[in-house]
């Protein structure tokens, strides 16, 4: 009966705030979108089209603000009324109070994960190739650089650098599954590209056994890598990690760990696409105690709260992935460190609130 009396302060709270967020990181990459609009002339229903397909990961970033708004108003506003005062007065421990919301949060993050491994890479995908085609509809070569993509043979490409003035590459992977052979690994310091042929220079070619290990090496000055596809059809097949679940991803990380590119910035985003669900539960932890401290200003006090809270916890994510892109910190560290700030402060905040509650007793 608590439970449900409390979830109902937290829900209207929670979308209104998910709604109102998604609107403005909306209206953000609208105007991003306007170059699109004024200057390539794309018509107004395939912007729209891009927002739709944005919408998805939007709603994944505004889930752990929700959870933190309707976290802070639910139990701000029992506050407020000094509702809360009486619940711990007549013994409930502040866990119990808090522990329906921490569930409710805890299905937000399940729902978020869901979302980013099932819907979102697809529709970052679509995204992605209508944005390309908008920007690439004139005839420049539509390579990419750092994205992944295969063509109709099962060849994985990688390139880490492409300039399309000179039709230049620079850091490029293959890899050939083989069929009934071993697989191969072509690296390549850099090279030229066409429609149809890709002239690498500086090229280590490398035959896999089936145990994973380098059977053989082969270095060449030069090499010429026919493509069975044109540009156009390769171009619908690049994906980024944003377009990537995290099978894919790992799939990728796994084909080229051996053959000496960086894989830390891989690493990262794999890591990323597990831990940032999870702070819709991380928020929640650390917002129900906290929302003890607003007072009779429990709605302003929520508001005010949650804005500060989420840009600090997004600022310090995309610090933590930097310094683990630029190998300042391990991977799965860099992934995970906000979350675990937040958790380790909010642990303290519970345990000082249940002694509170005590006190009253």
């Amino acid at each position: 009966m608590l439970d449900r009396y409390i979830l109902r302060e937290f829900i209207g709270p929670f979308l209104g705030c998910v709604a109102g967020f998604s609107v403005i990181l909306v209206s953000g990459l609208l105007f991003e979108l306007t170059d699109l609009i004024l200057v390539k002339r794309v018509e107004g229903q395939v912007v729209l089209r891009m927002l739709l397909y944005r919408l998805p990961g939007l709603v994944v970033l505004a889930l752990p603000v929700g959870s933190l708004f309707g976290v802070l108003l639910a139990l701000g506003r029992l506050a407020r009324d000094h509702e809360l005062t009486v619940i711990r007065g007549v013994g409930v421990p502040f866990w119990r109070i808090a522990i329906g919301l921490v569930a409710a949060c805890l299905a937000v993050s399940a729902a978020a994960y869901w979302l980013n491994e099932r819907v979102v890479p697809w529709t970052n995908h679509a995204y992605q190739n209508l944005v390309r085609q908008a920007v690439f509809k004139d005839p420049v070569p539509t390579v990419q650089e750092q994205v992944f993509f295969r063509d109709a043979d099962g060849n994985v490409f990688y390139v880490r650098q492409v300039d399309t003035a000179q039709s230049r590459l620079v850091d490029v992977m293959i890899y050939q599954p083989g069929g009934r052979t071993f697989p191969r690994l072509i690296t390549a310091r850099e090279g030229l590209f066409t429609e149809r042929l890709w002239h690498l220079r500086d090229v280590v070619t490398r035959e896999i056994g089936a145990d994973g290990f380098v059977e053989r090496e082969v270095w060449a000055e030069s090499l010429d890598f026919p493509m069975t596809e044109s540009t156009v059809e390769v171009f619908g097949n690049q994906r980024t990690t944003d377009e990537m679940n995290r099978a894919e991803l790992a799939e990728h990380i796994r084909l080229f760990q051996r053959s000496g590119i960086d894989v830390r910035p891989f690493l990262v985003d794999y890591h990323v696409k597990l831990a940032l669900p999870f702070a819709s539960l991380v928020l929640a932890l650390f917002a129900a105690p906290l929302s003890l401290w607003g007072g009779r200003h429990g709605w302003v006090f929520g508001l005010g709260a949650s804005i500060g809270l989420a840009f600090l916890y997004y600022t310090l994510a995309a610090l933590f992935r930097s310094l683990g892109t630029n190998g300042a910190l391990p991977p799965l560290v860099a992934a995970w460190l906000g979350n675990i700030l937040f958790l380790a402060l909010g642990i303290v905040l519970f345990v000082r609130a249940d002694r509170a509650g005590r006190s009253l007793l």
